[in-house]
């Protein structure tokens, strides 16, 4: 008998299978809680049309949309009954009936966008990675400070209720200390259009951005403290952004991070966190609403759920919503991606991948 299994779905697809599982569901009454703010995205591609369905699934609209290419931004409002078109993001900055922002563009347009929308005192959820570096990311949340609003970093492993449930059992104490964390996370893009996204150096590409924010974000969740010492290496691709890496962190406490990272060759997306009295594995872990605990003193295996794959997006949104209403716990969430930036930018320098911004 075959024993084979079926393979991972591509992100695209992954979305779309998880949208089609809970679309005969009732929508969770304690996703959004906090008051409603009025919502507008800046971008139409794959992030913007999911969160638009996932809002759909919630029984909400995006109220306002721009674009680069205004036909996009159209049909895009067509097709998801979103209220008002801007003509250019300095109509939308002025709206005075928008309350935040969703940043769907290009990694490396982020910080032009961030600048305009804080200092015009519009709340802003900004899509991975939410800036290049920790410079443009220190610059953007001075100008949140400065204009009283909220910045927050889109990375889904940030939001997922599975994650909220596991650590705070961790912080309980439940699971000892924790020693150890390894990270895979590996993709294939072929060569044949270094043009793409994922290889050009001109679009921030590379896998660090891309998809080591995932690794570092989960693994930054569970640790008592930011690293202090990183030992890498990595084989960049022809167009000079990091392809292949390994990489090791090391933060004041002794928690170690082991990752592995690739563009160009399939890993699964892994996650095993140890402690003292258990490992946590968390597959497919971006969005993941499911984890296996293993203890270590009877080799019991508990399975853990929480949240839907489904809701990602919108879980994103009601954090930043719940922010704004004054929740700590969630403003703070930019501390944790801050602590991921800056190790990014530091693995960046080691390698000399460095982009025309930069320069």
């Amino acid at each position: 008998m075959d024993q084979t299994t079926a393979a991972p779905l591509d992100s695209a697809a992954a979305a779309k299978a998880a949208f089609a599982s809970v679309a005969d569901k009732p929508f969770p009454s304690d996703v959004f809680c906090a008051p409603q703010l009025r919502w507008a995205v800046i971008g139409c591609g794959v992030i913007a049309n999911q969160m638009a369905q996932s809002l759909a699934l919630a029984g909400r609209k995006l109220a306002g949309v721009a674009n680069r290419t205004q036909e996009k931004a159209v049909a895009f409002a067509e097709r998801y009954g979103v209220e008002r078109v801007y003509e250019s993001c300095e109509e939308l900055y002025a709206d005075p009936d928008i309350d935040a922002i969703y940043i769907t563009t290009p990694h490396n347009t982020h910080i032009t966008y961030l600048r305009d929308a804080l200092a015009a005192g519009k709340h802003v959820l900004c899509e991975k990675s939410i800036t290049l570096n920790s410079a443009e990311l220190d610059e953007a949340r001075a100008i949140a400070r400065e204009h009283n609003v909220v910045l927050m970093d889109a990375t889904t492993i940030l939001h997922m209720p599975l994650y909220q449930e596991l650590v705070r059992r961790v912080d309980s104490g439940e699971f000892g200390a924790m020693n150890l964390a390894q990270i895979n996370f590996g993709s294939y893009k072929e060569y044949g259009d270094l043009t793409n996204r994922f290889y050009n150096i001109n679009l921030a590409g590379g896998a660090m951005l891309d998809i080591g924010v995932y690794a570092l974000s989960i693994a930054r969740l569970f640790m008592a403290s930011a690293p202090t010492e990183v030992v890498s290496l990595a084989n960049l691709a022809s167009t000079g952004v990091d392809q292949t890496s390994g990489f090791v962190t090391r933060n004041a406490e002794g928690q170690l991070g082991v990752f592995s990272l690739s563009l160009h060759s399939k890993q699964p997306k892994r996650s095993v966190i140890s402690f003292d009295k258990c490992y946590i594995e968390v597959s497919e872990y971006p969005r993941a609403d499911t984890a296996t605990i293993v203890w270590t003193e009877d080799g019991r295996r508990e399975t853990v759920q929480a949240g839907e794959e489904a809701y990602a997006l919108c879980y994103e949104m009601a954090d930043l919503e719940a922010a704004v209403a004054g929740d700590t716990s969630k403003a703070g969430l930019i501390d944790i991606a801050a602590d991921v930036m800056d190790v990014m930018t530091r693995l960046r320098a080691d390698w000399g991948v460095v982009y025309p911004e930069e320069r």
